[in-house]
């Protein structure tokens, strides 16, 4: 029974009361420890690690912003450049990856065990990614045919669409050229047709390099060389005109071009089919967030941003980088997927449904607008 603090303090009563702060300090020590447990137990909540490129439209997600339901993201390193879809490729990256589009039909057809959600982080038309010697004799797209063609790799995304559009909408055939590469595994590989011509670029060379010194006549890229971007006269692009010819492609098409996926495990999604939507409707947040931040013209230090944003949307409509499976998207991918194994990379074609997740299919379009654009003049 306690004791008023005011009474006669007897030598009993400070054993009890010494026994008494022990209790008490010892509750104060136990209740901390509990509330972790109590937090592991709630239902739903799902710890994944995610590695995408640093780009403003997964800033959101990345510092935490936007969280998707019923999932805590662990935001893992991302090692730029090829590295990310080497390592998604053979099973090394997080859970929720970015990843190369034509190099995921790839893996898929071989059985991997991960599947697509419709976030698609990347896209980039990509006519203005052909760069010629301006010496080389080259006037248009069928003057490639028998030509020596330099490129990292033959496998990025970008490289898929160009020798696609070459052979769909100008009659180059992928394989009436000769690819001299960067990568050894171009060359030696069993996963390429035998019908491929391959070289091995020489030792200390570079594409680029050799463009500029006319040791090859015409490279592809997934980015601009720099002696294209400073403007060297003895290198240019295939089309001068490229971005004219690019909103052509898409006026006709209704297509710009996806680059990347984003993946989870198999295993995930058959055990917590809700992350499918709850990841797709976060990255879409995240998007919102970012193209309302954009709309305000000082954000981005370019004189004619707004003018060139305002006439994109023009062309490309409210929202151009779309996620989810509209009949656009699948008709974007799906063409991807064609290229892929046209140019011999898949034994078999594969399908949308092959592709992404089934409920990926029954997530209801449009998806959810929570931060409209409002323009700021």
């Amino acid at each position: 029974m306690a004791k008023s603090k005011s009474g006669p303090r007897k030598a009993p009563a400070r054993k009890n009361a010494a026994a008494k702060s022990a209790a008490r300090k010892t509750s104060v020590k136990t209740k901390p420890a509990a509330k972790p447990a109590i937090a592991r137990r709630t239902p739903g909540r799902l710890k994944l690690t995610m590695m995408t490129g640093n780009y403003e439209i997964v800033r959101a997600l990345k510092d935490g912003t936007v969280q998707p339901k019923g999932i805590e993201l662990i935001i893992g390193g991302y090692p730029g450049g090829r590295d990310i879809h080497t390592r998604v490729a053979v099973g090394e990256g997080c859970d929720i990856n970015e990843f190369n589009g034509g190099q995921y039909c790839i893996v898929k057809d071989k059985g991997r065990d991960i599947i697509g959600i419709p976030v698609f982080l990347h896209r980039r038309f990509r006519h203005g990614f052909i760069f010629i010697n301006r010496n080389a004799g080259i006037n248009s797209p069928k003057d490639l045919i028998g030509k020596r063609i330099g490129m990292n790799s033959y496998g990025p995304a970008a490289h898929y669409w160009m020798r696609g559009h070459l052979e769909h909408d100008y009659g180059v055939p992928h394989r009436s050229m000769t690819y001299v590469v960067e990568r050894r595994e171009d060359v030696t590989s069993r996963d390429f047709p035998a019908d491929l011509k391959f070289e091995l670029l020489p030792k200390g060379k570079d594409v680029e390099e050799m463009l500029l010194n006319a040791e090859l006549d015409v490279i592809m890229a997934p980015g601009v060389p720099k002696a294209v971007a400073e403007r060297d006269p003895r290198v240019g692009h295939l089309w001068d005109n490229y971005v004219e010819v690019e909103r052509d492609y898409f006026r006709r098409t209704g297509i710009f071009p996806i680059m990347h996926i984003t993946t989870v495990p198999m295993e995930i999604v058959a055990k917590h089919p809700w992350v499918v939507e709850s990841l797709t409707h976060a990255f879409d947040e995240a998007k919102q967030l970012a193209l309302k931040r954009l709309a305000n013209p000082r954000i981005v230090p370019l004189a004619w941003f707004r003018s060139d944003w305002e006439d994109e949307r023009h062309l490309l409509g409210r929202d151009p980088w779309e996620y989810g499976l509209s009949d656009i998207n699948k008709k974007n991918y799906d063409l991807l997927a064609q290229f892929v194994h046209q140019q011999g990379m898949t034994n078999r074609r594969m399908t949308l449904r092959d592709l992404f997740a089934k409920e990926a299919f029954e997530l209801e379009l449009p998806l959810p607008l929570k931060h409209p654009v409002e323009y700021d003049f």
